[in-house]
């Protein structure tokens, strides 16, 4: 497992935990995902799934995407490889925040103690971060290679929270655009909010959602409110 959590910073003390999802919560990087699920299925010789298909996927574990997509179980590998060699080629030219997601970021930091729970390989994701001078507001971050289950299963939230101190009593929310993100954080038994700005509607997320908000702004803006 990669040795890729960053701890909290000495001196930092705030009262509040608020773990982030990435993809569809703070930056949207359709356009490089796209394009790379198309990599991987010309260089199979497969035509590449309808685009609505692969991005109502998002937020799942690479290689369970393409298998929910029809891959053989014992191929998906190959096709995220693939995947993965050309994603890292155009993942920062073709990745954008989200409108008010540096604010959301700016102001959460302000009250709480800031962790990224996501999917993707800690490796992208930092640098993502990095590239749009927001690694430094969080003191974890917490990728696919980090667990052995990813969400929905509460594993990835649950060594964040451990990650930032949290013991009982803490005050933690989950801020996330998927059921899976939902789902992984009311498991881990901390209070989730849906937001809108991502791969799944109001319908898809109130069933897991304590709290749903147009996006992450508005999302932190309510914690520091509660």
């Amino acid at each position: 497992m990669a040795n890729t959590i960053y701890q909290m910073k000495e001196g930092t003390i705030r009262s509040k935990i608020v773990l982030f999802d990435l993809d569809g919560t703070l930056i949207d990087s359709t356009e490089a995902i796209l394009e790379s699920f198309e990599k991987a299925y010309s260089s199979f010789g497969v035509d590449v799934p309808d685009a609505h298909k692969i991005k109502s996927l998002i937020g799942l574990p690479l290689d369970m995407m393409f298998v929910k997509l029809g891959v053989d179980e014992a191929e998906a590998m190959g096709y995220a490889k693939v995947y993965k060699e050309h994603y890292q080629t155009i993942h920062i030219e073709k990745t954008v925040l989200l409108p008010h997601a540096r604010e959301a970021v700016e102001f959460a930091h302000g009250y709480g103690r800031l962790g990224v729970v996501t999917t993707k390989t800690s490796e992208f994701s930092r640098v993502l971060l990095e590239h749009f001078d927001l690694m430094k507001y969080f003191d974890v971050l917490i990728g696919r290679e980090d667990v052995e289950n990813p969400k929905p299963d509460p594993e990835p939230v649950e060594k964040a929270l451990s990650a930032l101190g949290h013991s009982f009593g803490d005050v933690a929310y989950f801020i996330g655009d998927t059921d899976a993100d939902m789902i992984a954080g009311e498991e881990a038994g901390i209070a989730c909010i849906g937001v809108l700005c991502g791969y799944m509607s109001k319908e898809q997320l109130v069933e897991n959602a304590d709290f749903i908000q147009k996006d992450a702004f508005e999302a932190v803006k309510l914690i520091e409110r509660i």
